[in-house]
């Protein structure tokens, strides 16, 4: 099984693909600056099908290639937050203004991903055993706090994907007990909000003992982005690309891997 973090600037965009090939992408930002959009790099892998695209924040920078990737390859499944529906996502999106990736996400929750696409039964990721965690709507009413947090156990190491979560939603999230229960099953934790300040929640780390954490994001673009030292106390550090590390950030080591077998697990 292996996982994929790509670079994709101030933005997200992840792929998993699991021991019987299914595929899953998490989000789909892309990188302005290489040119690199997800469905085209699929088809450069010679994939044109995913099994699942999950949305983890209803943000531009999440699902800025959007377009590219629906025109690219055929998606399944599409996993979310279900309580936001498109008529909410507008309305959301109204203040700010709604880029072309939200308003094409849109078109797909109101026309194309009702359930499944086609009736298709729910796809299975031999090896992976997937779970997710959101707040609803209207108990909150911001993007971020209805960020979807989905975690990946991959023969058995726990991979979280955390959105744009803030602190009110952390906190919420904390008093279930089956989130806590994944909290203490996560090694790879990917920091919420790019690894702005506004993502961080120590109370999180009461649970959760993480060997890395990783940041997407394109460089010192906010002041609030400087939280290294904040993430490094928690994780316990491993071995990647020769060196002992603690937070990975696709800033300065571009794209992240890790591979995972049911005896083994290694990232690079």
């Amino acid at each position: 099984m292996d996982l994929k973090i790509f670079n994709v600037e101030h933005g997200a965009c992840a792929l998993l693909e699991a021991d019987n090939r299914a595929r899953m992408m998490i989000d789909c930002g892309h990188n302005a600056s290489f040119g690199w959009r997800p469905g085209s790099y699929l088809v450069s892998q010679n994939i044109f099908r995913l099994e699942m695209l999950a949305i983890t924040n209803y943000d531009e920078d999440h699902v800025s290639g959007i377009e590219n990737l629906f025109d690219s390859v055929d998606v399944t499944w599409l996993k979310r937050n279900v309580s936001v529906n498109g008529k909410t996502l507008k309305s959301l999106k109204s203040e700010d203004g709604m880029g072309a990736g939200i308003d094409r996400l849109v078109r797909a929750i109101d026309y194309e991903f009702t359930g499944s696409v086609g009736g298709a039964p729910y796809p299975t990721f031999s090896g992976l055993v997937e779970s997710s965690f959101s707040n609803s709507y209207p108990t909150f009413d911001d993007e971020n706090n209805l960020s979807l947090v989905l975690h990946l156990n991959c023969h058995g190491v726990g991979v979280l994907f955390t959105g744009d979560l803030e602190r009110a939603g952390w906190l919420a999230l904390l008093e279930r007990e089956d989130f806590r229960r994944v909290l203490r099953n996560t090694n790879i934790f990917v920091a919420s909000h790019h690894g702005r300040a506004n993502g961080c929640c120590e109370e999180v780390f009461e649970y959760c003992d993480p060997t890395f954490i990783v940041i997407s994001d394109k460089g010192y673009m906010h002041e609030t982005q400087q939280t290294l030292p904040f993430y490094r106390r928690f994780a316990r550090g491993g071995y990647f690309r020769g060196e002992n590390r603690f937070v990975l950030t696709t800033r300065n080591d571009g794209g992240i891997g890790f591979n995972f077998s049911p005896t083994n697990w290694y990232a690079y």
